[in-house]
């Protein structure tokens, strides 16, 4: 796995720059650039405070599905909604959702 370019491509998809990142991290912008080239490879305590700020768990890092999803915690509470409801509620609230997003 290329632990590098994985991060670069979730922090870019998270729309955080590398800037923001270290402001909220306290890691130096040079130390997180040269782990997204691969200069470094960074210890898990350096992936949980780079990540935890983008709601990225460190399960979600690892798993090497192409289908990994983004979501934040508004999309997360959505998603535990949707799941904890009786199937004909959760169609109800799928169908609602699509209509919702027509133009």
């Amino acid at each position: 796995m290329d632990y590098g370019s994985r991060l670069r491509k979730m922090r870019k998809a998270k729309k955080f720059s590398i800037y923001r990142l270290h402001e909220i991290t306290g890691l130096s912008q040079g130390h997180i650039s040269e782990l997204e080239k691969g200069k470094n490879q960074p210890t898990i305590e350096t992936l949980q405070r780079l990540l935890s700020p983008m709601g990225i768990s460190l399960s979600e890092f690892f798993n090497e599905d192409n289908e990994i999803s983004y979501l934040n915690e508004r999309e997360k509470e959505l998603v535990a909604t949707f799941r904890a409801m009786p199937d004909d509620s959760a169609e109800l609230y799928f169908q609602l959702g699509k209509k919702l997003n027509q133009k």
